[in-house]
């Protein structure tokens, strides 16, 4: 392999690494015992051990051995392949496992096979007759990932359930011509439908569905032109994949299955670089689809454990996704021969204005202080089937940390009867049902707050009763306690009490004597409505809760565990817990599921503006006083008015 200079242990893999990988696997004995069939799903860094990181962030010298995880399928017998392959020298495999037992997240070959397999099957197309669809150009299928409903014929194979649209020549929306009530299972290492599901005909909406600039109409013609500018260029630098803005630090990676990653996220305090998370990630997000009709009762889209949020990754655009002094970064993954993949511009790094940071006017004497606030970004989109997500990290300057999902793209949709009302979902259309729903993530946040051994405390707010020490009525005060294993740390958010959290470091204090922490806030989020015996709760059980506390394990990585695709359930955090093993004062990992709530609005059609979800961490005693005094005041400048003489500086 030809050297390659990697600055960071945690720099995701290089297309020479990757193409190093995949002839090292392709040179293993035991690759010679695979079929013809077999497909590569993965190739990513196997993080090194976390104390290896510590250590040489902390000492320097020679970066830890540098390994490569590689997750195959093979389409034969169906069994999946786990191998480790070293890069340090010449690439090898040093490891090789076999697993008859789990199901990997699916890659796009295979599901386009299954819909060109469904298309041209004769069933499926007496069935489309049968509909008045004779032009079988203008069908599209879309496959879908299959669940794990226990029945019987479809156990141990590998699986997807295909739905119908219609795209008509000269457009682009299929959502808006759904074929309700027509379905394919496709078994996807045979590569054969098992059965074509025809519950019957549903008259197919006919209203085009395109928001294309020209289906738009007249495009408004008021809009000033908007620019940001920053005549000294940008106030980050990067170095590799290292950004430094300000007074954080941190380093950026990227996964196949979870995307974005942030590592060694830190703030320089007083001459120190204070650890605050080790590693942040997106963990699992899923899609419960809440109609039991046969089209839709199965949508319940992992959609990173089984379509790979990174793998979908879309190039961003400037003046487009991304505004002002911008810097990209590139995302490599692999195809499913195991060539490498580059996605251009997948994350973008930027600054923004974002308001007023802090401000007191003395009204008496008409003057005081104002600050501007402004945000570094960190950000990327995916585009995962009828939905785009947008995952933003916010660092701010007074020490917040912000993560904020933004949703949007077009609605799963179904077709109804005519005069019909939907009963699970809103008509958007004539005919057209977009199907309530609901999206859950979990975010895996491995927290170093000014060292590794961490604490999580529950904070609520309780109004004191009526008597001699509350004689007005008005007294509340803030209550806390902390937990001391993970069964306890399962809990729920709670608006009537203010419940929040705080992951503190019990053996550092602040000049106050309390311990240095950060709170996590809760944002909007919603509780599950799928029944707990539904087989999505099962596969999907971390969204019965909202808080989860592990103490650190490398192998646990998904909230769902490793492989949700088709799993029957209970792995990943229901699994883990259920040992209750302790929390307080070790290297913990903090899991927050947070949920949107989705019941469709026309204005949501065909094209849905922008729902944003999230969470802050804020620091509560990390700093002793407000860590921002320090950010300068504004440059005055001339607005466009005052240049003209009919305006004052702003």
């Amino acid at each position: 392999m030809t050297a390659i200079t990697i600055s960071h242990p945690l720099d995701p893999l290089r297309t020479e690494e990757i193409v190093a990988v995949a002839a090292a696997v392709r040179a293993a004995a035991q690759y010679g015992d695979l079929s013809a069939l077999v497909r590569f799903i993965t190739i990513d860094l196997r993080e090194p051990d976390k104390a290896a990181v510590l250590d040489w962030s902390r000492n320097g010298g020679e970066l830890p051995p540098r390994d490569a995880e590689v997750v195959l399928l093979d389409g034969g017998d169906g069994a999946t392949h786990e191998v480790t392959v070293a890069l340090d020298g010449e690439a090898r495999v040093v490891a090789w496992r076999r697993r008859d037992d789990v199901q990997p997240m699916a890659v796009v070959g295979e599901l386009m096979v299954a819909e060109e397999l469904v298309k041209h099957d004769e069933r499926f197309r007496a069935a489309l007759a049968r509909r008045g669809i004779t032009d079988f150009e203008a069908v599209q299928v879309d496959a879908w990932p299959a669940g794990n409903f226990n029945y019987e014929d479809e156990v141990g194979r590998r699986l997807a359930r295909c739905v119908v649209f219609i795209r008509p020549a000269g457009e682009e929306n299929e959502w808006a011509h759904p074929v309700d009530g027509l379905i394919a299972l496709v078994d996807l290492n045979r590569q054969q439908i098992l059965r074509i599901e025809d519950h019957g005909e549903v008259p197919i909406p006919t209203e085009p569905g395109d928001f294309d600039a020209t289906a738009a109409g007249p495009p408004r013609d008021d809009i000033a032109p908007l620019e940001i500018v920053q005549p000294q260029g940008a106030g980050f630098t990067v170095d590799g994949n290292v950004i430094r803005w300000q007074r954080w630090e941190l380093h950026v990676g990227f996964t196949s299955r979870e995307g974005l990653v942030l590592n060694q996220v830190g703030y320089h305090d007083r001459g120190l670089l204070r650890s605050i998370i080790y590693r942040a990630s997106l963990s699992e997000m899923i899609v419960p689809y809440g109609d039991p009709s046969p089209t839709h009762y199965f949508k319940n889209a992992m959609d990173a454990g089984e379509n790979g949020v990174g793998v979908c990754a879309s190039s961003l655009e400037l003046g487009c996704d991304c505004l002002g002094e911008i810097f990209y970064l590139e995302a490599n993954v692999a195809d499913a021969d195991g060539a490498p993949v580059t996605i251009p511009n997948a994350i973008c790094i930027h600054e923004e204005d974002v308001g007023v940071l802090w401000r007191h006017i003395d009204w008496r004497r008409g003057a005081g202080e104002v600050r501007r606030s402004r945000r570094l970004v960190i950000s990327s989109f995916s585009a995962i089937g009828n939905y785009d997500y947008g995952f933003f990290w916010y660092l701010y300057q007074d020490g917040t940390i912000e993560y904020e999902i933004k949703l949007t793209g077009v609605l799963s949709t179904g077709g109804v009867a005519p005069d019909e009302k939907p009963r699970y979902g809103t008509l958007v259309a004539p005919g057209l049902n977009a199907m309530i729903h609901q999206h859950f993530f979990n975010v895996r946040l491995d927290l170093d707050v000014d060292g590794l051994e961490n604490a999580v405390e529950e904070v609520w707010t309780e109004s004191e009763p009526l008597g001699p020490s509350n004689p007005h009525g008005n007294a509340y005060r803030a209550h806390r306690r902390r937990f001391a294993s993970e069964r306890g740390a399962i809990r729920r958010t709670d608006p009537a009490s203010a419940r929040w959290w705080e992951i503190v470091n019990p053996r550092i204090r602040h000049r106050l004597g309390a311990p240095v922490g950060y709170r996590l806030i809760p944002g909007e989020n919603a509780v599950p409505f799928a029944a707990a015996e539904a087989a999505v709760s099962k596969r999907a059980g971390f969204v019965r809760e909202h808080l989860w506390v592990t103490p650190y394990d490398r192998g646990e990585r998904f909230a769902a565990g490793e492989y949700p695709n088709q799993h029957p359930g209970g792995a990943g955090l229901p699994e883990w817990t259920s040992a209750d093993r302790p929390i307080d004062c070790r290297d913990i990992v903090v899991w927050y599921t947070f949920g949107h709530h989705h019941v469709p609005r026309p204005e949501d059609w065909p094209v849905m503006p922008v729902a944003t979800i999230g969470f802050k961490l804020k620091p509560v005693g990390f700093f002793d006083r407000n860590p921002s005094l320090d950010v300068p005041p504004s440059v005055p400048h001339r607005s466009h008015r005052a240049r003209d003489g009919g305006g004052a500086p702003s």
